[in-house]
């Protein structure tokens, strides 16, 4: 390899401003900088990178809580459905639990994760259900037949399900688990939503029904919404008799969604029983929520949500679902007044299926999603990026455009999200009941443990565990252009500097970066750790292989002056605020 770094020298006016923060900001932040200060976040929870699971997906540690008999006729373990191009999805329980995530914390950590996402933990019912609509390979929210084993299915929001604890290891101790490895616990939360309450051949237990520590307090009993007789019938409360008016974005949404149990957020009610489940949840360990369907409800609702969980958990990092592709519709969830909180960022995931799926779209092509200069975000560096996840097909990519999906997502701003398996394309390009969310096991751990796309991964990962820069720092483009990449990750906030500098070649032949003239010359080092510190000045080149990312870190701040104007005018274009959390 051959070494080099340049900038382009570019003028722009000096103006310093802060950047908006979705959790509390670190203390530092409480004290003016000594020098002009550039950071893209000051975020915490921006140091993590996130595995997913759906728990019961992933390792059947403890077969002792299968429940294998559960449900009867209306069996709820082991519902293989017809094959999809040779691969039959499932959608009945298949073990998964607490037992088999906690003894496999050391792969998950192995390949620089810091936290875990896992899938809803309350009770779900007890039986298939017996309504809906048969699902098939391309379905999407078709159920019949299906168990609560992926956990979106609530009952008792206070209690645990059954097929998910040991008798050695419940909620609490699976956190400890994790914290004990210097981990986090990031709890997938339900909001909008009970179980399918209706379309049923006749009314199932549990189903449709809230309960609170065992006691009925909403029951749908069989009844599609337009019966429900809230005013004479207190079970009825709970919930939506049509779908919810959502003013913030002036559209209908449809509600109800897959005939399940649709909350009314302007109860009172619901905010108190909601907001207590998941604060009891937080005193059981739980680091940060990921919000399911939260566009689904009125940001009046998260607002007070939000405010009641930071009341008691100041900075407690959330964010929510909001499946859409407008980078405007689903910012207004991270503003003030409407939940302020992070989103999982829809927009870059389809430019990054576009750019290292099968097509290979252009790197160009990711260049509007990332909103550095301005945009509708209150912090486009606390977003949550991801590729695929279990709602969706999986990326359909080959091995090499997972590797260059990895290099990108742990370099470019943003908190990265792997969806397990992932890590050897595991059912690359299927959907969900096509094989999306099938068993992974401990064969599907042996295999990838030597995988390519797991050894790249661990290697960008480790890096970016391992740079402030990568993590929270400002981010200044040199070059997005067909299969090549270049920008600045800068960080230089109170005492502390990191810069650095990536380059990605995502092409099938090497090739040479050469950015001009303006290099911030310096003793930069590897962020791999694979090669000895060099000196760059002016004229340096790198060389990069093919489907490969080169990373260098300057411990110091930047002091070349067309880099600082540039820098300058970034911050200066992020609208300073903090929410108060």
């Amino acid at each position: 390899m051959r070494f080099l770094l340049i900038s382009p020298a570019l003028a722009a006016g000096f103006i310093l401003a802060g950047c908006a923060t979705v959790g509390t900001p670190d203390q530092s932040a409480l004290a003016p900088p000594s020098r002009s200060a550039y950071y893209g976040t000051l975020e915490p929870f921006a140091r993590e990178a996130v595995y997913f699971v759906v728990t019961d997906r992933f390792v059947n540690g403890d077969t002792g809580n299968d429940h294998r008999d559960q449900g009867g006729t209306l069996r709820t373990f082991d519902i293989p459905l017809a094959p999809c191009n040779g691969v039959a999805g499932n959608i009945g329980y298949l073990g998964g639990d607490f037992r088999g995530l906690a003894d496999h914390l050391d792969y998950i950590a192995d390949m620089g994760f810091s936290a875990v996402w896992i899938t809803p933990v309350v009770d779900n019912p007890d039986e298939a259900f017996t309504g809906g609509t048969p699902p098939g390979c391309d379905s999407f929210l078709s159920d019949r037949g299906k168990s609560g084993y992926h956990g979106y299915w609530g009952v008792d929001f206070y209690t645990l399900d059954e097929h998910l604890p040991s008798a050695d290891l419940d909620f609490a101790g699976l956190a400890g688990a994790l914290h004990a490895r210097g981990m986090k616990l990031v709890l997938d939360i339900v909001g909008n939503h009970g179980s399918p309450a209706w379309t049923m051949t006749h009314d199932q237990p549990k189903f449709g029904k809230i309960l609170d520590h065992g006691r009925l307090i909403a029951d749908h009993q069989n009844l599609p919404p337009q019966k429900l007789d809230p005013e004479h019938n207190p079970l009825h409360r709970f919930y939506n008799t049509t779908g919810p008016v959502d003013a913030d974005k002036g559209s209908i949404y449809a509600g109800n969604l897959a005939q399940l149990a649709d909350f009314d957020a302007t109860n009172p009610d619901v905010l108190n029983y909601l907001a207590g489940a998941y604060e009891h949840w937080i005193g059981q360990g739980a680091d940060a929520f990921r919000i399911d369907t939260i566009a689904w409800m009125p940001t009046a609702f998260w607002e007070a949500f939000t405010q009641r969980i930071r009341a008691k958990h100041p900075g407690f990092f959330m964010f929510g679902e909001a499946f859409d592709y407008d980078a405007a519709k689903i910012a207004v969830h991270t503003q003030p007044g409407h939940g302020a909180t992070s989103v999982l960022d829809f927009p870059m995931k389809r430019a990054m299926d576009a750019v290292f799926g099968r097509t290979r779209a252009g790197f160009e092509t990711l260049a509007p999603t990332l909103y550095l200069d301005g945009g509708p975000y209150a912090d486009p560096y606390a977003l949550a990026t991801f590729y695929d996840n279990h709602d969706m097909p999986r990326m359909d990519a080959d091995d090499a455009g997972f590797i260059d999906a990895h290099y990108w997502l742990f370099t470019a701003r943003g908190i990265p999200v792997v969806y397990y398996g992932s890590e050897m394309g595991f059912m690359r390009g299927r959907a969900e009941h096509a094989g999306n969310r099938n068993y992974f096991g401990n064969e599907g751990i042996a295999a990838a443990r030597a995988h390519p796309i797991r050894t790249k991964l661990a290697r960008i990962a480790k890096a970016r565990a391992g740079s402030i820069a990568l993590q929270r720092g400002l981010q200044l483009d040199l070059e997005l252009e067909g299969e090549r990449a270049a920008f600045y990750r800068v960080y230089d906030y109170h005492g502390s500097a990191q810069v650095a500098l990536v380059l990605l070649n995502k092409g099938d032949a090497a090739t040479t970066f050469d950015l001009g003239a303006s290099l911030q010359p310096g003793r930069w080092r590897d962020a791999f750790g694979e090669v000895a510190p060099r000196r760059f000045e002016a004229g340096t080149h790198v060389e990069v292989g093919p489907h490969d990312a080169a990373v260098w870190l300057l411990d110091g701040a930047i002091t070349d002056a067309a880099l600082r104007a540039r820098l300058d005018r970034l911050m200066a274009s992020r609208a300073p605020r903090t929410n108060g959390g």
